[in-house]
C-alpha cells in the first residue's frame, strides 16, 4: 500500500546522486531541485562531498532520518542499502530506478525478492525496481522528461512502462492534457498498477482527487483487484481508460472445444474492462484522445452537431461518428431557418453546420448558441476550426473558450492547424483547454467513450440451482470430460432444458430407444471429442433398419464407447459456453451456432457471474442478433430465454468452479423454447489459479 512517506515526504535522499545530469542519479536530483521540492533534500555519493550544490554524505550511515529514498546505484548494492536505511534511518518509502533485477536474470530475481522482503518487514512501500520514478504535486521524483505542470484537475496516470509513460505525456501535453500524479511501477515487485488504483479508490475525494485515471498495463497480475477498484472509482464519478499491451498470441493455442478456441486471454481482458466500465485503448494517440474527451462534461445523448468552416474534415468526422454508433442528426426545425438567415450565403445548417471559410467568430458564437438553446435534438457539439494562415484566429478561439465555459452542452474543439495557428492554440491551452488535432481520431474516441458500458454488478442475483446434485456430480467424477449421464444430471440441476436422449451400447437397445424417442432421430458417437470429424454424427434417421446400420458403423469408430440417440428437432442453432482463464476466472460466451461460430466467430464474452442486463447486452451485441430478433417473416427467439441460460451457467460455475470448459453447441431454439442438443463439460481440479 502507498504511504505518506512516498506521497508526501518531508525529506528525500537520492542514493547515487551525481553531478552528471546525463545519468539517472544526476537527472533525478536536478529535477527535484528545479521543480522546487520544499522538504529536506539529501544526497549520498561515495566520491563527492557536494553534488549539484547539495552536501553529499559519502557514508550513508551518517545521514539523518529520511522519509523517502530514491536509489540509482548498481542492483547488487541496493538490498543492503535499503536494509540500512529502513533499520537505522526510519525510511519507509523507496523508489528503485536501477535495472538488473527480475527482468534480467534468475540472480536478479533473487535480489528483487530479497529487496521486497526487507521493505515488507518494516511495512514500507517500494516502487520499482527498473522504473523512471514518481511525479506528485510534492516532488518530481523522475529522472526523465517531460515533467508536466501538475494540476489536481488533470489525469492520474499509472504505467507499467517508464518509457511509455514518457511518450504518452509527450503526446498529451501539446494538446493541453494535464496530469495530477504519475506513477511508473517498473517491475511491480511490491506495488503494481492494480495496487495504486486500489489506493486511489480507498482515498478518493470527489472535491480534490483527479476524476480521470489512465492506465498502461503489460500484465494484469491482479484482475479481481483491478475490476473491484476500477468499477468502484467509476461509480464514484471517475472515468478510466487503459491500454493493455500484448494482446496478440504468438502461435496458436490447442483447444478442444469451440469455447476453448474462442476464449483467448485477450478476450478476458476485454471482458474485464467492459465489466469494470474501463474504456479500452490500443495505443498512445488512442489513450490521449479518450483522456481528452474525459476532460469535458459527459454527453447526455449521442446526437452531435458538427460545426465547421471546412467541408472535408466535417465529412470525415461525420463518417467516424456514424460508424462508431453516434448520430449526426439532420436539423430542419424553424430555428434552423432562422440560423441560416444569419450566416453568409452558401452556408448550410442541416448538420454538419458549415459556415464557410469566410465565417466569423461572431457567426460561430451564434451557431453554438442555437445548438445549445434552440436545437433540442443536439446533445453536444464538435467544432472544427483551423486556418490557412492568412489571418490570426485569436477571436475564434476566444469565443470557443467562452462558450465552452457557459454552454449547457459539451463542446469539443478540433483544431487541426497545430503549426499555422500555433500561437493561438498555445493561448487556448494556457486557458486550461484541451483540444483535438484530428477529427477522425476524435470521432473514434468519442464513440468509444459513449459505447463503453457502466460498471456491471459484481455479485448479481442468479437463478436457484440444485447445489447438492451439482456438487455430488463434480465430487464423484474424475478429471476430464464428463460422461453423458453425469452431464445430464448437471444440466437438470441447473434448470437447462435438454432434448430427450438415450445412451446405448447394444444394437437391441439402439433399436428400442430410437422407437421410444420417436423418428426421425439423430445418432452421435460417445467418446471422440470432435464427432463430426470422425463421421460420428448421423442425421434424420427415419427407420429401425437405418438405426441398426448406423449403430454397427459408429460403434467401430476409434475411441467410441457408446452411441447417443436423440429426436431430430428443428430450430435456430445457438451456442453458449464457459471457459476458465487463469487469474481472471470464468468467462461466459454466447453466439449463434452452426456457421456463425465455425466460420464467422460471432461470439460475445463476459466475466462470470453475469447479470441479466449483461447477458442481454451480450446477445444484442452479436452481429447476428437480427436473426435472433426474427427476419423475413420468421418468428424471433426469446432473448430473455437465451439470457436465462447464461445466468444459469454463471450459477453452475459458482457452485462448480472446477469446470474449465463447457460447451452447449448447438442449443436449438424456437421462440420461447431453447433446448440443449449437444454438450461437453470438462473438469480439472489441479489447475493454475
Amino acid at each position: 500500500m502507498l504511504n505518506k512517506s512516498l506521497l508526501h515526504p518531508e525529506s528525500i535522499v537520492v542514493v547515487g546522486g551525481s553531478n552528471d545530469t546525463q545519468k539517472p542519479g544526476g537527472a533525478i536530483l536536478r529535477n527535484l531541485i528545479e521543480n522546487k521540492f520544499n522538504g529536506r533534500l539529501y544526497v549520498t555519493n561515495l566520491k563527492e562531498s557536494e553534488v549539484q550544490g547539495i552536501k553529499s554524505y559519502q557514508d550513508p550511515g551518517e545521514l539523518p532520518d529520511v522519509d523517502l529514498a530514491i536509489l540509482a546505484i548498481a542492483a547488487k548494492f541496493i538490498p543492503g542499502t535499503v536494509e540500512m536505511l529502513s533499520r537505522r534511518k526510519n525510511t519507509r518509502a523507496f523508489i528503485v530506478l536501477s535495472a538488473g533485477f527480475s527482468e534480467e536474470s534468475p540472480e536478479g530475481k533473487e535480489l528483487e525478492e530479497k529487496l521486497v522482503s526487507i521493505v515488507n518487514d518494516v511495512n514500507g512501500t517500494l516502487i520499482g525496481p527498473n522504473c523512471i520514478g514518481v511525479l506528485t504535486p510534492d516532488y518530481a521524483g523522475v529522472f526523465t522528461k517531460p515533467i508536466p505542470k501538475l494540476d489536481p484537475g488533470g489525469c492520474d496516470f499509472i504505467s507499467g512502462s517508464g518509457a511509455t509513460a514518457c511518450f504518452i505525456m509527450e503526446a498529451g501535453i501539446p494538446n493541453g492534457l494535464t496530469f495530477a500524479n504519475v506513477f511508473s511501477v517498473g517491475n511491480s515487485a511490491q506495488i503494481g498498477v492494480e495496487d495504486i488504483l486500489a489506493y486511489l479508490d480507498a482515498n478518493y475525494d470527489p472535491r480534490n482527487s483527479s476524476a480521470v485515471k489512465l492506465l498502461y498495463l503489460e500484465n494484469i497480475s491482479k484482475p479481481e483487484m483491478l475490476l473491484k477498484h476500477a468499477s468502484s472509482l467509476i461509480r464514484k464519478g471517475c472515468r478510466i481508460a487503459a491500454v493493455k499491451a500484448g494482446s496478440s498470441e504468438a502461435g496458436s493455442r490447442a483447444a478442444s472445444s469451440h469455447t476453448g478456441a474462442l476464449a483467448s486471454p485477450d478476450a478476458a481482458v476485454d471482458a474485464l474492462f467492459r465489466k469494470a466500465g474501463i474504456v479500452r485503448c490500443y495505443g498512445r494517440e488512442d489513450l490521449i484522445s479518450v483522456a481528452s474527451v474525459f476532460m469535458y462534461p459527459k454527453l447526455k445523448g449521442k446526437n452531435i452537431a458538427v460545426i465547421t468552416h471546412a467541408g472535408g474534415p466535417a465529412v470525415m468526422l461525420t463518417d467516424a461518428l456514424s460508424n462508431g454508433g453516434m448520430s449526426v442528426p439532420h436539423i430542419e426545425s424553424p430555428a434552423a431557418k432562422e440560423l441560416l438567415a444569419l450566416l453568409f450565403p452558401g452556408s448550410s445548417v442541416g448538420n454538419p453546420i458549415d459556415f464557410l471559410a469566410t465565417g466569423t467568430a461572431g457567426q460561430l458564437e451564434t451557431i453554438i448558441d442555437y445548438c445549445d438553446l434552440k436545437f433540442d435534438e443536439i446533445d453536444g457539439m464538435a467544432v472544427i476550426f483551423g486556418t490557412p494562415g492568412l489571418t490570426k484566429v485569436f477571436d475564434v478561439y476566444k469565443v470557443l473558450d467562452e462558450k465552452m465555459r457557459t454552454s449547457g452542452k459539451p463542446i469539443f474543439p478540433i483544431l487541426p492547424s497545430v503549426m499555422t495557428a500555433h500561437e493561438e492554440i498555445t493561448g487556448f491551452i494556457q486557458n486550461g483547454r484541451t483540444f483535438f488535432p484530428d477529427e477522425v481520431i476524435f470521432g473514434n474516441a468519442l464513440s468509444k467513450t459513449w459505447n463503453t458500458p457502466s460498471p456491471a454488478l459484481l455479485n448479481p442475483e442468479l437463478p436457484a440451482v440444485n447445489t447438492e446434485t451439482i456438487r455430488k456430480v463434480i465430487d464423484e467424477s474424475p478429471d476430464g470430460y464428463l460422461l453423458p449421464g453425469p452431464m445430464q444430471l448437471l444440466m437438470d440441476a441447473c434448470g437447462i432444458s435438454r432434448v430427450g436422449e438415450a445412451v446405448v451400447t447394444t444394437r437391441e437397445d439402439a433399436s428400442k430407444m430410437a422407437a421410444k424417442l420417436g423418428f426421425p432421430v439423430v445418432m452421435k458417437v460417445v467418446g471422440p471429442l470432435h464427432k463430426s470429424d470422425v463421421g460420428g454424427v448421423a442425421l434424420n434417421i427415419r427407420e429401425g433398419s437405418a438405426v441398426l446400420a448406423e449403430f454397427d458403423r459408429m460403434i467401430k469408430i476409434r475411441d467410441t464407447v457408446a452411441v447417443l440417440i436423440q429426436p431430430m428437432l428443428s430450430g435456430t442453432e445457438l451456442f453458449a459456453g464457459a471457459k476458465y482463464e487463469p487469474k481472471f476466472g470464468h468467462m461466459i460466451l454466447c453466439g449463434m451456432g452452426g456457421i456463425f461460430i465455425e466460420v464467422l466467430k460471432d461470439v460475445a464474452a463476459a466475466l462470470s457471474p453475469v447479470s441479466d442486463e449483461e447477458a442481454l447486452a451480450m446477445i444484442r451485441s452479436l452481429k447476428s442478433n437480427k436473426i435472433i430478433q426474427g427476419v423475413r417473416g420468421q418468428k424471433g427467439i426469446s432473448e430473455h430465454a437465451f439470457a436465462d441460460i447464461l445466468l444459469r451457467l454463471s450459477a453452475l460455475l459458482k457452485v462448480a468452479p472446477e469446470i474449465t470448459e463447457l460447451d452447449f453447441n448447438p442449443l436449438l431454439a424456437k421462440e420461447e423454447k431453447i433446448f440443449a442438443v449437444d454438450a461437453r463439460i470438462r473438469i480439472e481440479r489441479n489447475r493454475r489459479p
